[in-house]
């Protein structure tokens, strides 16, 4: 059976595609700069490279473009669209009227744009994305993953912020964290990585990318989670601000004469990385301008150290301790400086990482020291698969795992 799972930007269409009875990935393919000029799809299936420029105007053609990438007689993957058995999309923000994927309909279309308020950038780019494609293969049964369900199991104490409650009741102002796809994926595979049951395990794990996020599992559950309300709450990320006293954003606002809206555009494309280096958003880059003396590039890497441990300590805190920490994504797989430095500090919780095993990038592996208790992991994470499996199980009439 083969599962097409899309994940639409607003200029930007990804997309791969599975064979799911083996769970073997066909063809992965970007569609990019979508309605604007130098609109171009790049696809690989196995050795084979396709690139294709030409005019997108809209996802209905980027679409059409997709499908006829992958059915490409020479560097396609299937002979057929009729070979698509069913896509999955993937959400930011499905609020808290989703805890698992589920099934498009007309309700569920709804409930996306509802939250738009929640995820301004995504939600409607998904909403596209997903019509789109409705368009182009309107007999092939679609299903809706969002990154906010994984965390939808924490508790009141964990999820509500010190306004008054009836911003709650009333607006559903609360956190809902993200990256949720992501966290579900490293944690599990951590498990049995470990040849553990997770139900057994408290489990920390570090989503760090352009975009950061960390989150407590315990027992498979998530129990906190760095992000909020958006993507903007928690540690600092490439061009997000992360946490920050609401007064100085007043202050700013007043200082500079800015309005919410630019406000928030600077905390969300401004700030980060980026803003403190006055580099770029780019870890790689900061870190090669700090190793030449640049005062601010260091500080925008201590800054996220400090800020991630913070997350690891306050994580073990509220579960009684850590099993295993577990870092994925762009920087939390290929940096071995910040995972070393991450981890040190860390023996009071009976974390430490050896030097040497730490010496890799984007491979799965334990870089534990031989006398840590707390193990620590690097799992390269796969959202794309989750989704896929989750897709797969709804199309068969099964509940996808939580």
């Amino acid at each position: 059976m083969k599962i097409l799972v899309v994940n639409a930007g607003s200029s930007s269409l990804k997309y791969q595609l599975f064979d799911m009875d083996n769970e073997e990935m066909l063809a992965k393919g970007l569609v990019e700069r979508i309605g604007i000029s130098g609109s171009r799809l790049k696809q690989t299936v196995g050795e084979k490279r396709h690139r294709v420029e030409m005019p997108m105007q809209d996802h209905v053609e980027a679409s059409k473009q997709m499908l006829n990438a992958l059915t490409d007689p020479e560097n396609g993957a299937l002979t057929s669209i009729d070979e698509i058995d069913a896509v999955g999309h993937r959400v930011l923000h499905g609020g808290a009227d989703f805890t698992k994927s589920t099934r498009i309909d007309e309700e569920c279309l709804e409930a996306i744009e509802a939250n738009i308020p929640f995820g301004p950038l995504h939600n409607p780019a998904n909403l596209m994305g997903i019509r789109a494609c409705q368009m182009v293969m309107p007999a092939v049964p679609m299903v809706a993953a969002f990154d906010t369900s994984f965390h939808q199991t924490m508790p009141p104490k964990a999820f509500l912020y010190g306004v008054p409650y009836k911003y709650y009741k009333d607006y559903k102002i609360r956190r809902y964290g993200f990256h949720g796809t992501s966290h579900r994926y490293i944690s599990k595979r951590a498990a049995e990585f470990l040849g553990k049951n997770i139900e057994e395990l408290n489990i920390i794990t570090c989503h760090l990318g352009n975009g950061s996020s960390m989150c407590a599992v315990e027992r498979g559950k998530c129990v906190d989670t760095s992000m909020g309300l958006t993507p903007l709450e928690g540690v600092l990320m490439g061009t997000r601000s992360g946490n920050v006293d609401p007064a100085v954003l007043q202050f700013i606002m007043n200082t500079d004469g800015l309005n919410p809206d630019e406000m928030l555009q600077m905390l969300n494309k401004q700030s980060g990385l980026l803003g403190i280096s006055g580099i770029s958003s780019d870890m790689r880059d900061v870190e090669d301008a700090a190793a030449k003396g640049n005062h601010q590039a260091q500080m925008a890497i201590d800054m996220l150290i400090h800020g991630i441990k913070k997350y690891v300590g306050a994580y073990a805190a509220i579960m009684g301790g850590a099993d295993a920490i577990v870092f994925t994504g762009g920087i939390g797989e290929n940096s071995p400086e910040l995972r070393e430095q991450v981890i040190d500090g860390l023996d009071y919780m009976g974390a430490a990482i050896d030097p040497d095993k730490n010496c890799v990038r984007g491979v799965e592996c334990d870089i534990s020291a031989k006398d840590s208790r707390v193990k620590v992991l690097i799992i390269p994470t796969n959202e794309e698969l989750v989704i896929a499996r989750d897709t797969l199980a709804i199309i068969k009439g099964l509940k996808p795992e939580a």
